[in-house]
């Protein structure tokens, strides 16, 4: 099945990047494409400077106009982080995911939050006004079961590790790594998850906008059970199609099979809610 990546140029003003972001998505099912991602972010700038004045609650403005073109291009929508979302006096960075029929399928509340300081590079952190999430987050489609994390989330082997116990073939981490992170990381993480659990892992990131206040990587990419990237954005905005082969999957795990390999009675990575 073919799977497309928007990575969508993010300005300030919610109104301009819906009306963007669904008339990609409508290019992008044109096409083909039976699964599209958006990425994190995708509707206000990041920082948490923005979160409280772009909030929004689920269902709202945003979801509302994402069901909408997912049923309209019969696919399966998955709305990077859609919008900071309040609920309960609380903010969450949160991800939907509709189907054809525009209902809501997942909704992934990011659950490692971003809080890290690299000296002279970097500082940043996610819990001055989030709250994490305390879920996984899993949907199933007619081509495969996909599991979903949010940027972050990407560090931690172990939560893809359950996806993978759990059946999900293909992994989509929509995020926003920064010009520090980006270069050193982003594709060596989405590689090694890759190849650690045999299936395919996507990635979305918004395009960098070299004048926002925090500056995103882009290069929005997609790797396969081999860890081989066959796909690949640079840092503008673009939509970024690959063709995801289970056939593929499935030999690559029978010509190296790790998964049936493991010493569970030495070790071992349990989902504990």
């Amino acid at each position: 099945f073919r799977l497309a990546l928007i990575q969508l140029h993010v300005s300030a003003v919610k109104s301009d990047n819906l009306q963007r972001a669904c008339g990609l998505v409508r290019e992008a099912s044109a096409k083909g494409a039976k699964l599209v991602v958006l990425p994190e972010c995708f509707n206000s700038p990041y920082g948490t400077q923005y979160f409280k004045e772009y909030a929004e609650k689920i269902p709202g403005e945003s979801t509302q106009k994402l069901s909408e073109v997912a049923k309209e291009c019969s696919i399966y929508l998955i709305g990077g982080r859609s919008i900071p979302e309040e609920d309960g006096g609380k903010l969450y960075n949160t991800c939907t995911v509709f189907g054809p029929d525009g209902g809501l399928l997942a909704k992934h509340r990011k659950v490692h939050l971003f809080d890290i300081n690299v000296p002279g590079k970097i500082q940043f952190k996610e819990s001055e006004t989030l709250s994490p999430g305390n879920s996984f987050s899993m949907f199933d489609t007619p081509y495969c079961k996909v599991g979903l994390g949010i940027c972050y989330d990407m560090r931690f082997a172990e939560m893809a590790q359950i996806y993978g116990q759990k059946g999900c073939q293909l992994l989509i981490y929509p995020g926003a790594f920064n010009l520090t992170t980006g270069p050193a990381h982003w594709e060596l993480l989405q590689r090694g998850r890759a190849v650690d659990n045999q299936l395919y892992v996507a990635t979305v990131s918004p395009a960098r906008d070299e004048k926002a206040s925090y500056v995103a990587w882009g290069h929005s990419t997609v790797v396969n059970p081999w860890g081989e990237v066959i796909a690949k954005a640079g840092a503008e905005e673009t939509v970024v199609y690959t063709d995801i082969d289970l056939k593929k999957l499935a030999e690559i795990r029978q010509q190296i099979p790790i998964l049936s390999q493991k010493r569970c009675d030495l070790y071992g990575v349990e989902m504990k809610k």
